[in-house]
């Protein structure tokens, strides 16, 4: 087992000790809240191109497809993330790395850019610390697909690139506090 994979895992059970009680208190209130499971599991892009299945605590409902007040909340906190701790105990996940994806985006990589697929998705990077507020950023565009997949995704792609090349626990240990800065 190398060293981050030890830090992830120490980190990883560490937080979802203290933080699990949010959870299941967050996971009680989404079921109620979208009047269905509350948890939120979906097929995403790991590292190699291996599809895993992600957790978080659902947002959503069901039907009409809109974020419920409870899951504006979660979604802002990032509280509806935290269940991916489980993603990093499994080894599907690292605490720093790019953001997994659906299908379609870095699994279609090409050349240099392809490395980024050697690495595990993370549950934080600088990509998803500039883009915290990526919602918000997309609502306000007339073509919120296009804007993604010309701006924002090409920009993610260049820092997570950029990751691949500097990567240390040291670096990790500084995107961590960034991130809890930025929560």
């Amino acid at each position: 087992m190398n060293k981050k994979r030890i830090f992830d895992l120490v980190l990883a059970v560490m937080a979802l000790l203290l933080v699990s009680w949010v959870l299941l208190i967050s996971f009680v209130l989404a079921s109620v809240d979208t009047k269905s499971f509350g948890l939120f599991l979906q097929i995403r892009i790991g590292q190699f191109g291996k599809l895993f299945q992600i957790f978080k605590i659902k947002t959503m409902h069901d039907v009409t497809k809109k974020v419920s007040p409870f899951g504006r909340f979660l979604r802002k906190s990032k509280i509806d993330e935290l269940p991916q701790l489980v993603n990093i105990i499994l080894g599907d996940m690292s605490f720093v790395g790019p953001r997994p994806d659906v299908p379609g985006y870095y699994d279609c990589l090409e050349g240099e850019n392809r490395k980024i697929l050697e690495l595990k998705p993370g549950l934080t990077s600088e990509a998803s610390i500039k883009y915290a507020h990526e919602e918000a950023i997309l609502s306000k565009q007339q073509n919120p697909l296009w804007y993604n997949d010309t701006v924002l995704f090409p920009d993610k792609v260049k820092m997570n690139l950029a990751y691949y090349y500097e990567r240390s626990i040291l670096v990790d240990l500084r995107i961590i506090i960034k991130t809890i800065f930025k929560v």
